[in-house]
């Protein structure tokens, strides 16, 4: 006869089992239940049992790919109002870099004067930096430019002698064809040209208005930045104020230290070029060497497109040894730039694979044109030191040793 205390113990045991079970009999582990036990389940509970058909994988990827289709809305959501106000975010992109530039002059001269003067001092000498160089530019290209019309006549007619010959062996009649081409095309598109000059006027305009509008921003960034910013941050709840703030340091460090980086990485190009095409003689080198220090703001693409410009000039005028000269400063200034000083300058303030730098730059090409390919790569950079600011946790200061 079983005792009451171990009947009590049993029924405490499938109790237990019962519970750990969900109600059902107890189960050996490792044995999944089989199609006719799920439908004798089913036919006494009345509900059919549903297994569970997605496995946490799935689960995993599912809950990351909904939070992944907001973020890339809301990024696209940010694109399409930054492109119907275009004009307005080239005019405060200039003006962070104005910022950029011109804040340790402005802060060095707030030494020996007052704050709004040093912001006026500083924005006067890099203006007259700037209309200095266009200035010389303009007339180097007009004490040049008889002399290079005639030598890039000659030089056409040089090409023109050199097609004809081998290996291409063009045909005369082939020249004058594509000539005769191009002055039926201008005679019969004379309107379509007219409206397109009357484009560019207006795009002139446009650009003088982001000009002063750039110029209005960077006065009030250069003498009151850090108060605007304590205004923002003010704005922010409590919670949220130190990853804003660890955010922004991070940001603005990665975009003075891109900024004052590429300006001496054009800098140093620029030198470069002018110094070779002076020593091989080159009409507008002048001019020919600012166009590298611009086209250098497009990372690893803008340099050899500024020389090829560089060659054909060579072709035209000097011939083609010559031009064969700058083609081999093309791979020269490239293997410099990418392996030297890109390294150099920018690893710092810039951590991206060069891989990612010239994606970056023709994925904003395709998007928004020059200025697509020039704001790219600062942006990148700056999202990438934000994320990895805040990927970072904060390192703990270590207790004082015991004494």
């Amino acid at each position: 006869m079983r005792s009451r205390s171990g009947g009590q113990s049993g029924a405490a045991d499938r109790g237990d089992g019962a519970r750990r079970y969900g109600g059902g009999a107890r189960r050996p582990a490792g044995r999944a239940p089989t199609l006719r036990n799920r439908a004798a389940r089913s036919s006494r509970t009345g509900r059919p049992e549903v297994p569970a058909a997605v496995s946490p994988a799935l689960s995993l990827a599912a809950a990351y790919g909904w939070r992944l289709i907001v973020v890339g809305a809301v990024v696209y959501g940010i694109f399409v109002a930054l492109g119907r106000f275009h004009l307005v975010t080239v005019a405060v992109f200039l003006a962070l870099v104005l910022t950029a530039l011109l804040g340790p002059v402005a802060d060095l001269l707030n030494r020996r004067m007052p704050r709004y003067a040093a912001v006026a001092l500083a924005l006067l000498l890099g203006l007259l930096l700037l209309f200095g160089v266009l200035s010389l530019i303009g007339a180097n290209v007009a004490g040049e430019w008889q002399g290079l019309r005639r030598e890039f006549d000659g030089g056409v007619a040089r090409i023109e002698d050199w097609l004809e010959g081998p290996p291409v062996h063009m045909r005369p009649d082939a020249l004058s064809d594509v000539q005769a081409r191009v002055s039926r095309f201008v005679s019969s598109h004379r309107s379509t040209l007219i409206s397109t000059a009357l484009t560019g006027a207006d795009r002139v305009v446009k650009a003088l208005t982001v000009a002063a509008l750039a110029l209005f921003c960077s006065v009030f960034f250069l003498h009151s930045g850090d108060r605007m910013w304590r205004w923002f941050d003010g704005q922010l709840p409590l919670r949220t104020r130190p990853p804003a703030r660890l955010a922004g340091r991070a940001a603005w460090r990665t975009f003075t230290g891109y900024t004052r980086g590429i300006v001496l990485i054009a800098a140093i190009n620029a030198v470069l070029v002018g110094a070779a095409l002076f020593a091989l003689g080159l009409p507008l080198a002048l001019p020919l060497a600012v166009l590298e220090f611009f086209a250098a703001f497009v990372p690893l693409i803008g340099s050899p497109v500024a020389l090829a410009v560089a060659a054909v000039v060579a072709l035209a005028t000097e011939g083609p040894l010559v031009a064969g000269v700058v083609a081999l400063l093309i791979v020269v200034i490239g293997q410099i730039e990418g392996h030297v000083l890109h390294p150099f300058v920018m690893s710092w303030a810039v951590r991206l694979h060069p891989v990612v730098v010239a994606l970056t730059v023709i994925c904003g090409s395709v998007t928004a044109g020059v200025l697509g390919a020039v704001v790219a790569v600062p942006l990148v950079s700056v999202v990438w030191s934000v994320f990895t600011a805040l990927r970072t946790p904060p390192v703990p200061l270590s207790p004082p040793p015991a004494r």
